[in-house]
């Protein structure tokens, strides 16, 4: 029997976000044309846009199909409920059940228009004796309710079971050794532990995953939120197979063992594209893995989104409606540079701009943006990949980073030539920059002139919202804290914020966040902007105290003084500003 029909309101979803004012009509209208340009969902689209969120969209879909809503991140589903639905069948209509009483079992859904995916529920429901209750769910909740299925060491166990039990028949069979395992698990339990591995990276929003022998066995670790986590402990002697089989996906050498490698493994699913960019270091008796993990499915973030308000937005926002000049963001790497410098990209991108970026590696692919991939190993760098682009007739050239003398020149002469130029340095603060750009032998009247601003971010873990509580500021912090809160100058404080009764808050961990306190992260950050004052001083050639004093005069905050307002505004913990602070 086919899952009865859904029963809507006389209301469509855009009727809705239209009417209760969450979009207006020129957006959805943009929106509506993006999606048609993409061949994508328009409520996919909806949330690709970033005008309205998860919770905007599901709210619509509660009024328009008449059905509750559940936040699985929320719940603790049983075992035996969730054996009611194979998992298979879950990961493909994007269903999880969550609760049964008695002969219903209620089961949290997407799209509840999928009729396919209801009749998948239904007939599983007739064969195991119950009935269905349906409730919506965001994508994020659902991909949380997915997780309860299982962890990562109880899938991977499968697979090393299986490779250990056929060592075990080839070693009574032929009397071979059991350190001579390689062609055993080269084959299916080697590829299912790597791509569970892969799977519950992308699944737990890691963005880095290590591999690496230590001792008498193989140590997985997922990076989460700028912290590493060990997450796994596999055998030693199946360490060199996963290598050799990471190396097949990434097409690299595998009898190469003395040289480190680089690859990029590329992996397309119904909700994503993820590119793993491959890392091989031979350490002694063994190799070391690194995979960083790049969503290439979407757009990049909104500057407001990573964390940008107040003075630092303003800037960013006025420095770019420029023509030309020089935008440059300092920081230490996975500071996340390349993301924002993306955020202004999208910006920009609009028709009639011809923009043009070299980077290593494209993190972000931009319809309608001109990106190369500089290739040192056949000539291709940043100097030379540059000095091609300004014949190609830029607008805006995006340069990945500044990494030598010679781009610098070019970068500076670009924006001296009417173009916009946007790049990276590593420096500990914005007004590294300067010097920095001195020491590469760039003239000081060349910077004054091209240099429009300079910003330096960190990235710090943002508070979990569910179990962030106010709390006192720890004694050993107590002062310096308020000493910094002394010097920020009113004009910076955000609106909302009471600079004579600060208050501070702090992550107490639970099952969303993992217990950890935050989830997520945003940004911290300073931007100087290079006023006419600035540039007489810079181009005399000062490198010091005067351009500091200066900046001082532009009601300017430092990076840990932006990260306390964000602590006072409950974003971040104020250790974490201190700890991401500290060297500056």
């Amino acid at each position: 029997m086919p899952a009865p029909p859904v029963q809507t309101k006389k209301i469509t979803i855009a009727e809705y976000l239209l009417q209760e004012k969450i979009i207006s009509q020129k957006g959805f209208e943009q929106i509506a044309t993006q999606a048609h340009q993409k061949n994508i969902p328009i409520e996919q689209a909806f949330l690709e846009s970033g005008v309205i969120s998860e919770q905007d969209l599901l709210k619509a879909k509660q009024a328009v199909y008449q059905l509750e809503a559940i936040d699985l991140e929320r719940v603790k589903i049983p075992e035996e409920v969730m054996n009611l639905l194979p998992k298979e069948l879950a990961e493909n209509y994007k269903m999880v059940p969550f609760q049964r009483a008695q002969d219903i079992v209620s089961i949290a859904l997407i799209d509840p228009t999928d009729l396919k995916a209801r009749e998948a529920a239904e007939f599983v429901a007739r064969n195991k004796g119950f009935r269905v209750r349906y409730f919506l769910t965001t994508p994020t909740s659902f991909r949380t309710g997915l997780k309860q299925y299982g962890d990562l060491s109880a899938e991977v166990e499968g697979a090393v079971s299986a490779a250990e039990k056929r060592i075990e028949e080839r070693k009574e069979d032929t009397g071979e050794k059991i350190g001579d395992v390689q062609a055993v698990v080269k084959s299916a339990p080697v590829s299912k532990i790597v791509s569970v591995i892969m799977k519950h990276a992308v699944e737990g929003e890691a963005s880095d995953i290590h591999i690496e022998p230590f001792g008498n066995n193989t140590r997985v670790r997922y990076r989460i939120d700028g912290e590493l986590f060990t997450t796994l402990s596999l055998p030693l002697y199946i360490h060199d197979s996963i290598v050799s089989r990471i190396k097949v996906l990434a097409s690299l050498k595998i009898d190469e063992t003395r040289k480190p490698q680089d690859g990029r493994i590329h992996i397309a699913t119904t909700e994503k594209d993820m590119d793993f960019r491959v890392s091989i270091l031979p350490l002694v008796g063994h190799e070391k893995i690194v995979m960083r993990l790049l969503d290439t499915s979407g757009s990049a973030p909104t500057l407001g989104s990573l964390g940008y308000q107040g003075r630092n937005l303003q800037i960013i926002e006025n420095t770019i409606l420029k023509p030309n000049g020089m935008f440059l963001i300092s920081g230490p790497t996975g500071s996340g540079k390349s993301t924002t410098l993306f955020s202004v990209l999208t910006k920009l991108n609009r028709e009639g701009v011809n923009i043009s970026t070299l980077e290593d590696p494209i993190e972000y692919r931009v319809k309608g943006v001109n990106q190369s991939q500089v290739r040192p190993d056949v000539g291709f760098s940043f100097a030379t990949g540059l000095r091609s682009m300004l014949r190609q007739d830029p607008d805006v050239i995006l340069v990945g980073e500044i990494r030598d003398n010679e781009t610098a020149q070019l970068a500076v002469n670009a924006a001296l030539t009417g173009h916009l130029v946007l790049s990276t340095l590593h420096t500990n603060d914005a007004f590294g920059a300067i010097p920095r750009l001195m020491d590469m032998d760039v003239e000081p009247f060349l910077i004054s002139n091209t240099l429009n601003a300079i910003g330096a971010q960190r990235l710090v873990r943002r508070l979990c919202d569910d179990c962030k509580k106010e709390y006192p500021l720890p004694q050993y912090l107590k002062q310096e804290v308020m000493d910094e809160l002394k010097a920020i100058p009113l004009k910076a404080y955000y609106q909302g914020l009471n600079p004579q009764k600060p208050t501070f808050y702090k992550g107490l961990g639970c099952p969303r966040c993992g217990h950890s306190g935050y989830k997520g992260r945003v940004s911290i950050a300073e931007t100087i902007e290079i006023t006419s004052e600035m540039r007489s001083i810079i181009a005399e050639g000062v490198r010091g105290d005067e351009i500091k004093k200066h900046i001082s005069q532009q009601d300017f905050i430092t990076m840990r003084q932006e990260g306390i307002l964000k602590a006072l505004q409950g974003v971040t913990s104020i250790e974490e500003v201190w700890t991401s602070t500290r060297s500056d």
